[in-house]
């Protein structure tokens, strides 16, 4: 059993339709970015601030995050942080839309922040760092060499129906050393505990 992710078994997902319903938007809309000559992150965003579409966009699209940038030892923090408890409407580009369904039902299930399509290019790697929150990953595309390192731990999450809540409070990055794209829908945890099917699905460090 790992110390770093927990896998949810019994997620009701139609992986089909949520990945028929990703690549139409994306054929159509495209993604966002808060610095284009990042190319390691790319991100669509699902959920918002009611009625505030400047909520994402900028550095709203990423978050607060700590890293060591070079050898100093110094921790560093990088932008600024978002309040995703207010990220409770979805983005009118998903109404009446299976991703819609989803988020629906997945905020039924946890207390969620914001909800975000993100993309790991091939041949890719995110810095090494944290964030503030556990995130719930919902693999949609991937290949054997994506992998996520949390402390001193890799791991590949199939895309296979199941989630996996994921300790990025702890220090972690994601590379996809595969030669095709990486797709997850990843949300923000938020505490308490959340209900789950009867029982309590521990989301605390």
């Amino acid at each position: 059993m790992s110390k770093y992710y927990q896998v949810v078994e019994d997620l009701e997902i139609n992986l089909e339709e949520l990945i028929a319903c990703y690549e139409e938007f994306r054929e159509s809309k495209g993604f966002s970015t808060d610095n284009p000559d990042n190319i390691d992150f790319n991100a669509i965003c699902i959920n918002r601030k009611p009625g505030d579409p400047k909520s994402i966009s900028g550095g709203n699209i990423r978050g607060i995050y700590w890293t060591y940038p070079d050898n100093s030892g110094k921790e560093e923090q990088r932008l600024e942080e978002v309040e995703e408890q207010q990220y409770t409407q979805i983005c009118p580009e998903f109404k009446g839309t299976y991703i819609e369904t989803l988020y629906e039902y997945l905020t039924l299930r946890f207390k969620l922040g914001r909800v975000r399509f993100l993309m790991k290019p091939p041949r890719s790697c995110l810095s090494w760092h944290r964030d503030p929150e556990k995130r719930l990953h919902i693999p949609m595309i991937t290949n054997g060499g994506s992998r996520m390192v949390i402390e001193d731990e890799s791991f590949h999450m199939p895309a296979n129906g199941n989630g996996y809540i994921t300790d990025n409070t702890k220090y972690h990055n994601f590379f996809n050393g595969g030669e095709t794209s990486r797709v997850h829908l990843v949300a923000t945890l938020l505490p308490p505990k959340e209900v789950n099917n009867g029982g309590l699905l521990n989301i605390d460090n």
